[in-house]
């Protein structure tokens, strides 16, 4: 049998060596953009900020492993063009040479990933000193431009922009966030952004809320960014708005996608198209809350939908039992937490809902150094089913929104929190969880 897979990292080599367990001699060729493989992308913030020494450390494992151990094609700089699903063949250009290629394939994986969104409306995007953040390629040519600078600019405060804002920050740089809507941390309900404006704030982090970015100015490197309302001075700027799937090449195929572009997938992975397969970032991800297909790309997704393709590829049977919507970044002295729904996702959905909101503390009040927890549960007002959960706090989020996670999975209504045998001793909690203490508040 002879596999082809589209993209060398977390889905696509997970169902790589899925195939190599499973099928003895499986002929498997990998067709990789770039000149790396197998890397940990969630951990370029925190090269850039020196907490890991080099890019190398994030490497799983390089392309001669799996070359000269697993058997593979492994080949880079093969950027795919098209698909033809009839002839059964995948045509693109090696990047470096120019030269065509053409691989043939009895099952396909799709597992491009994503690429970070770079409005074409913004003007003076020619200007050097402007960055994406999304391979390691990317994170070095950063490192590169963030040596001989002071102020940086990031627009966009999502995730990644509260990472990058808090590693630059280590490097001793001055930072400003311009954010288009009213708050950092989309996710999370806007009762719980103060909280998050405050710990930026507090480290000396310029907030720019519901400003809208219309371009750069400067000679050869960017000196002032752009928006609606004025020029704000900058030595860098990072970009960090969203992202794109790398689906371009498929649409004139049969492959399905949704609105955004997103190749659409089933449990099993397998796209609309017999022996086509897609995974991580590229694919939907079904939810288990929302009980819809959605898209929200996470490493942890797209190894565990790398490994059901491959699984699935060569015959062996095995559901993708979906997401709950589950992240956590640190930003600063905070850990931000989340999964399932917010209250304004359960709005947008049209499911009827309540909260229970409390302020708790990480371990025993009586234990030294006890830290607040701010925590909300999102529940269905007439099931009392949980919906989702949001933590904010510096200690202790971790091990709770995984709880919630759990819960979350298996459909437990609120009052069953409160029936959950966890771990107790002053050092680590109170002798009723705080998750349990926001679930007794039930009713009242």
């Amino acid at each position: 049998m002879k596999y082809c897979i589209i993209g060398g990292d977390a889905a696509g080599m997970s169902a790589a060596m899925q195939i190599v367990r499973n099928e003895k001699d499986a002929d498997i060729t990998v067709l990789e953009k770039g000149g790396i493989y197998s890397y940990g992308q969630c951990g370029l913030p925190y090269v850039v900020g020196g907490l890991i020494p080099s890019t190398d450390e994030l490497i799983a494992r390089s392309i001669e492993t799996f070359r000269e151990k697993y058997g593979m094609d492994a080949r880079t700089f093969h950027e795919v063009k098209a698909i033809d699903t009839t002839s059964k063949t995948v045509s693109g250009v090696h990047t470096k040479t120019g030269e065509s290629f053409e691989v043939p394939y009895d099952k396909l994986l799709v597992a491009t990933g994503v690429s970070p969104i770079i409005p074409k409306q913004w003007t003076g995007l020619h200007l050097k000193g402007i960055y994406p953040l999304k391979t390691i390629p990317d994170a070095e040519d950063l490192m590169a431009g963030l040596k001989d600078v002071q102020n940086v600019t990031i627009i966009g405060g999502g995730y990644i922009g509260l990472e990058m804002a808090e590693n630059v920050l280590r490097l001793g740089k001055k930072v400003r966030i311009i954010q288009r809507s009213n708050q950092l941390g989309n996710i999370f309900d806007h009762d719980f952004a103060p909280l998050i404006h405050e710990e930026a704030e507090k480290h000396g982090i310029e907030l720019c809320l519901e400003e809208e970015v219309l371009g750069f100015k400067g000679d050869d490197h960017v000196q002032f960014v752009k928006t609606a309302k004025k020029d704000y001075p900058t030595d860098l700027v990072i970009v960090s708005v969203g992202v794109s799937p790398n689906t371009g090449f498929l649409k004139e195929t049969d492959v399905a996608l949704n609105e955004q572009g997103v190749i659409v997938v089933n449990e099993t992975m397998e796209t609309s198209v017999n022996g086509v397969y897609a995974a991580g970032d590229c694919a939907t991800h079904y939810h288990r809350v929302k009980k819809l297909n959605d898209h929200i790309p996470l490493g942890t997704t797209a190894n565990k939908q790398g490994r059901i393709a491959g699984l699935n590829m060569v015959g062996m049977k095995k559901p993708f039992r979906g997401i709950v919507g589950t992240s956590i970044i640190q930003f600063m002295d905070l850990t931000l937490g989340k999964t399932g729904l917010s209250n304004k996702e359960a709005e947008q959905l049209n499911i009827p809902f309540s909260e229970i909101k409390i302020t708790s503390r990480n371990h025993a009040s009586y234990y030294p150094d006890p830290k607040k927890l701010e925590i909300k549960l999102t529940y269905h007002k007439e099931t009392e089913k949980l919906l989702g959960a949001q933590i904010i706090g510096e200690e202790g989020v971790d091990k709770r929104i995984d709880v919630l996670a759990t819960a979350l999975y298996h459909e437990m209504d609120v009052e069953e929190l409160a029936d959950l045998d966890l771990a107790y001793a002053p050092p680590y909690n109170g002798s009723w969880d705080p998750i349990q203490q926001a679930a007794r508040r039930l009713g009242k």
